[in-house]
């Protein structure tokens, strides 16, 4: 599986973003998503995540309220739409897949993208 993030750049607080991570490589429909971050100096944290299906989003207590985790099955994608954006926010945001139903754990993951840096000014 491949995956391609994007969507991050430079915000000012109170700011959105929407990350897009695009899959391919192989069937995209049962896998579960995550979104997880990582800011320097720090371990990579779990933001989001969605099941195969869709059902029950999950976030982290830290953007609760104010991310939102959806997929397109159709596209092969999945998004996270970010609002009110906090200094706290910024990390390179990775995107990654998962047939294991423990979702909040990154060694669950076998695939990762890229990242992309999500920066929010104060």
């Amino acid at each position: 599986v491949q995956l391609q993030a994007s969507g991050g750049g430079v915000v000012q607080t109170g700011g959105s973003l929407r990350l897009s991570c695009a899959a391919s490589g192989r069937s995209f429909t049962r896998m579960n998503m995550g979104w997880f971050r990582q800011a320097p100096g720090k371990e990579r944290e779990f933001v989001a995540g969605i099941r195969w299906s869709g059902s029950g989003p999950i976030y982290d207590e830290s953007v609760k309220g104010r991310f939102t985790i959806s997929r397109d099955n159709a596209k092969n994608t999945v998004s996270l739409q970010m609002n009110s954006l906090k200094p706290e926010d910024t990390a390179i945001y990775y995107c990654a897949t998962t047939t294991n139903v423990q979702i909040r754990t990154p060694s669950t993951y076998y695939y990762w993208g890229q990242g992309t840096q999500v920066t929010v000014s104060s």
